[in-house]
């Protein structure tokens, strides 16, 4: 069986449970899924989560076992060694990270870099350290409007975010800062995954909002993806959300930015529907979990936020084509009632959905991430490069 086009939605952050090492990560325990849907009386009103399989995975409150034929469920289980954005998405499109990205999550960013990026921009720099992006600009926000300083801040990824009025500083300024932060920490002791410049608009902290003109400085994929290999063979690999992003715009055709989850789920209709796509990959990333729930330990905005995208799914599948695969998985774990505002390593839910699919079942858990990716290249007849890594999901294709 082939299809002609596979779309990969993430859930950001929507873990299911200890990863086989998740003692190593301090994260014993956790369960992103499960802990979120304890904390609604009735559990997760998720209709068609729960069609595709959800409730083998885990004792999700509101599912139930039930039979579904059109539908795989698995676990997966991350080979490599971190449990960040690029860690978890690069490793879907076959890449095995060895050595975790750096953080400055407990200490934020030291002073010989601070005072390099005063000197190099001639702003001065304030906050350094990890916070919520919008809480961030309540306490600093009007200093930095008064001063024409940069927020400096970061979070439990592998990443540096300067905040810049857009008004009083001007794009074009704070993203000339984002350039040079770029370049500096590309030195191994600065080193840092991602660069994100963060304007924001409003009069004082009651009513400061961060702005659509976000611009990420990232680094391409540390080897060969899967995606690449799409591309150099003419298939389409569209991207919705922060992929182009996470890959540096590395193996993708075409690209289109996203404001919410909501925005996300529009975008990746257009392509579901679209007369243009006929045959690849669609690769989709939904923030918000992560960003707007994960961070903040809200398991209640989380747990609305998935049956949200529940609603949003229905209609999804009601559009797919026969020859269509619809899969869906996680990039890590970040269980809202865990300790401290970090990602969690977890297994991720891998739930793949098709109309063609008749002996639908639940598979046992799998190894890597990567199991994704090879998919993919079989689907398509192709084949990893021998640096990559992933295991074909047999029963998929058969």
């Amino acid at each position: 069986m082939m299809f002609n086009r596979i779309f990969l939605i993430v859930m950001d952050s929507l873990g299911i449970g200890n990863a086989l090492d998740a003692e190593k990560f301090n994260d014993f325990g956790t369960n992103t899924f499960k802990h979120i849907s304890e904390k609604f009386e009735n559990g997760l009103n998720i209709p068609n989560l729960n069609s595709l399989g959800i409730a083998d995975l885990d004792e999700i409150r509101g599912t139930n076992i039930v039979k579904h034929p059109n539908s795989f469920s698995v676990k997966l289980n991350e080979s490599s060694n971190g449990k960040d954005t690029m860690t978890g998405h690069w490793e879907m499109m076959g890449i095995l990270t060895t050595k975790p990205f750096q953080t400055f999550t407990d200490t934020g960013f030291p002073k010989d870099l601070i005072d390099e990026l005063e000197k190099e921009t001639g702003h001065k720099l304030i906050g350094n350290y990890a916070a919520s992006g919008t809480e961030i600009l309540k306490t600093l926000g009007e200093e930095c409007m008064k001063t024409n300083s940069l927020i400096i801040y970061t979070s439990s990824d592998s990443v540096l975010q300067l905040c810049g009025h857009e008004e009083t500083m001007g794009l074009e300024e704070l993203y000339r800062c984002c350039e040079i932060a770029r370049k500096l920490t590309m030195r191994p002791e600065w080193f840092v995954g991602r660069v994100i410049a963060r304007p924001f608009i409003g009069t004082n902290k009651d009513n400061f909002k961060r702005t659509s003109n976000r611009h990420d400085y990232t680094i391409s994929p540390s080897g060969i993806t899967a995606m690449d290999i799409l591309k150099e063979n003419h298939y389409q690999v569209n991207c919705v959300g922060k992929i182009n992003d996470i890959f540096n715009g590395v193996g993708v055709t075409s690209t289109v930015h996203t404001n919410s989850n909501e925005d996300g789920m529009d975008k990746t209709m257009d392509l579901v529907k679209s007369k243009d796509f006929d045959k690849g990959f669609c690769f989709v990333n939904l923030v918000e979990f992560d960003s707007e729930y994960g961070h903040r330990r809200n398991p209640i905005g989380y747990g609305e936020a998935i049956m949200a995208f529940d609603k949003r799914l229905g209609e999804l599948i009601s559009n797919l084509r026969e020859d269509d695969l619809l899969t869906i998985t996680a990039d890590h774990g970040n269980d809202p009632t865990y300790k401290g505002t970090d990602h969690t390593r977890e297994k991720v839910p891998l739930l793949i959905y098709s109309k063609s699919i008749n002996d639908g079942k639940h598979l046992d858990d799998r190894n890597s991430f990567a199991d994704i990716g090879e998919t993919v290249l079989k689907n398509f007849g192709l084949n990893k490069d021998k640096t990559m890594i992933g295991e074909e999901i047999k029963e998929i294709l058969k």
